[in-house]
């Protein structure tokens, strides 16, 4: 059994991220999962000078340390104006700051989504990327198109069965590869 972290990368209380994550991590069996919302890790705006007269945040080494627990991770991003959302971009930072190897070793399900049909691929891509420079591994990504019209918040379900099948697909890929090590 692997000890998997997920999380969304939107700061929001309403993130359709968020819902996200908590259905595939529903779905997974046989793993322990630990869903956590990054709001609950306070950090500042990075910034050189607060790190070097204050250090490193207290929420950031807890942070830190609950991502080096995990075996894996399940992450999916949102997407601010075409691009990765400021406040996720500033925890990469805060965690690249105290370890420029955060992800070392750490396998990675790495999705998005949007209310429009991109999916947010252009902060996927950007955070696929980051990853690979803090040498995590992503081994699935993919983007879940259209949030509303293809998941039913009420019922906390996807609706299209397709997009249901290519979940539950990937899902067990993710699960294999991890098991594998």
């Amino acid at each position: 059994m692997s000890k998997i972290l997920a999380f969304a990368g939107s700061n929001s209380s309403q993130s359709i991220n968020h819902e996200l994550v908590s259905y595939v991590v529903n779905q997974l069996i046989d793993e322990e999962v630990k869903l956590i919302r990054l709001t609950d890790y306070h950090l500042p705006i990075y910034q050189i000078d607060h790190e070097q007269e204050k250090g490193f945040p207290e929420d950031l080494e807890k942070l830190y340390d609950e991502i080096k627990a995990a075996d894996a991770l399940i992450i999916s991003v949102n997407e601010h104006n075409g691009m990765v959302s400021s406040f996720f971009k500033n925890v990469l930072d805060w965690l690249s700051r105290l370890d420029r190897n955060f992800l070392a070793s750490k396998k990675v399900l790495l999705m998005s989504t949007s209310t429009g049909e991109n999916a947010a691929s252009a902060s996927r891509a950007y955070v696929e990327t980051a990853i690979d420079c803090y040498k995590g591994e992503v081994l699935n990504s993919f983007g879940f198109p259209s949030f509303q019209d293809n998941f039913d918040i009420e019922k906390k379900e996807i609706t299209d069965e397709t997009l249901q099948l290519g979940v539950k697909d990937t899902l067990s890929q993710f699960q294999q590869k991890i098991a594998l090590g």
